[in-house]
């Protein structure tokens, strides 16, 4: 169950990512969907939900896009287990300590994409500080909402359910 909830998020984010995202911000993505799906799986099941959800996702997400394929992956991969390591040792149930979660782990992909296309000598990117540090507070804006609804959401279906219950 946890493998097929797993697929589906990454499925979504994925479509999110590749469709909606491009009317979003005025054609700029500035929302990383599938590393949210990824450190929502990391933060949900640890690391090794953490470890294959990067890997998955991001080798998706790249074969999908137009740039080498296992940069991304790599990139998701080692964020992923690091947030399921982070979620693992460290109490990550608030809101604020998800959200610095997030934060830093799209700052730390960033880095590692931009950073492994560079040492490649693959491309070159004009770096921009304010740039990065808008992508990683959307995602962790994104991510920590994803994440409340993701706790909000089963709980109102079942007390939804318990209210419809019969009545005597």
């Amino acid at each position: 169950m946890k493998a097929l909830r797993l697929g589906v998020g990454i499925v979504v984010a994925l479509v999110v990512q590749t469709t909606l995202a491009r009317y979003l911000a005025g054609g700029r993505v500035v929302v990383d969907f599938v590393l949210v799906a990824v450190m929502y799986a990391a933060l949900a099941d640890g690391p090794l939900s953490g470890l294959w959800a990067g890997t998955v996702a991001g080798l998706v997400q790249d074969a999908l896009g137009s740039g080498v394929i296992g940069i991304g992956g790599l990139s998701k991969t080692i964020v992923g287990f690091l947030a399921g390591i982070v979620g693992t040792q460290f109490i990550v149930a608030q809101s604020p300590s998800r959200f610095v979660v997030f934060f830093l782990g799209s700052l730390l992909h960033s880095i590692l994409f931009m950073g492994l296309y560079v040492l490649l000598g693959l491309r070159t990117f004009e770096w921009s500080p304010s740039g990065v540090l808008g992508q990683a507070l959307a995602t962790a804006v994104i991510g920590t909402l994803v994440f409340a609804l993701g706790e909000f959401l089963p709980g109102a279906i079942e007390r939804r359910r318990a209210g419809r219950g019969p009545r005597h």
